[in-house]
């Protein structure tokens, strides 16, 4: 059994020794009945002689009962004794294997993930990491859901959300993966048409292409000296997702605030022309989310890290 080199290893500095410890005292007695001395159990665990008395007393203490029987040359064990035996050492062995199991999983994640992400965003940036992190990890299979709308992972069994905005107030795990700089265009033609703005006021007199989840949302929030405002925008067009407001951008119907990563080929291109960058919010922040119990496992953990690597390494806020 390993369960006093974790002890071992756990160990720093003089305050462990007086601090009691439930799985420690277990794994000491288990060591001194294994050694047949608590010198012997001092021993293979590294805790000093004193310690193992005082660990082992403290447990019988807890337990309102004597389990060892101390003599100089020996040591017996009581009745109690005898059953607590048996069970603390299959208890530890239980222990063992599960910690070597977790390190397993790590080190070589397996079984299904089931993934969720924006529609967009996923398509054009969590799909191909995926596939690079399946290549990598041949034992994971993967379930990737691309939605534009809010999810309850527990009840939908979903491992891993990722989420563009701010997070959420609720017991989930967050670890945020990156940002996204959000940004006002139209095309020339449009502008040549209908006159470039200049203020948060001009946009009044302006065609709005709204990306919404909701069928009531007209409004974009946008910098006015130095604090975010509330714009009210007259909605020529509403979608849910973002590359169909993009799209009419591009073919003159109006102005559209979209991520800078939705529209970079479009202004590449010369179809779109970024305005009022004065206006724009700070980028916002894109999260993996996660339950604890999710956190977990081992398949799970090692997608999220590879997620952190993979983005930090791309820009989505270049035009």
């Amino acid at each position: 059994m390993k369960y006093w080199s974790r002890m071992t290893s756990r160990r720093q500095g003089p305050q462990s020794e007086g601090r009691v410890n439930r799985s420690e005292g277990m794994a000491l007695l288990v060591a001194a009945v294994d050694q047949g001395s608590l010198s012997g159990a001092s021993r293979v665990s590294g805790v000093s002689l004193a310690s193992v008395s005082r660990h082992i007393s403290a447990l019988e203490e807890r337990l309102g009962t004597r389990l060892l029987v101390r003599s100089t040359r020996a040591l017996r064990l009581t009745e109690a004794g005898q059953r607590y035996y048996a069970e603390a050492k299959r208890l530890l062995a239980d222990m063992d294997e599960l910690e070597s199991s977790m390190r397993i999983d790590a080190a070589d994640p397996s079984g299904r993930l089931r993934v969720t992400a924006p529609t967009l965003y996923g398509r054009v940036h969590l799909q191909p990491l995926l596939a690079k992190f399946l290549v990598l990890h041949p034992k994971v299979t993967l379930d990737l859901h691309l939605l534009d709308r809010p999810v309850n992972l527990l009840e939908e069994g979903i491992d891993l959300a990722v989420l563009v905005g701010e997070q959420p107030s609720s017991s989930l795990v967050a670890r945020r993966l990156g940002s996204i700089r959000w940004v006002l265009s139209a095309s020339p033609d449009y502008l040549a048409r209908r006159g470039t703005p200049r203020s948060l006021q001009d946009l009044a007199q302006h065609d709005g292409l709204v990306y919404s989840h909701l069928a009531t949302e007209d409004m974009w929030t946008l910098m006015d000296k130095g604090k975010p405002t509330v714009v009210r925008v007259p909605t020529r067009m509403r979608s849910n997702t973002v590359d169909g407001v993009v799209t009419a951008a591009a073919a003159g119907a109006g102005i559209v605030y979209a991520p800078a990563w939705a529209i970079a080929d479009h202004v590449a291109a010369g179809r779109l022309r970024p305005l009022m960058v004065a206006s724009e919010t700070p980028p916002r922040p894109v999260f993996a989310l996660m339950t604890h119990q999710r956190l977990m496992a081992g398949k799970v953990r090692s997608l999220v890290e590879f997620l952190v690597e993979k983005l930090r390494e791309k820009s989505l806020n270049e035009l």
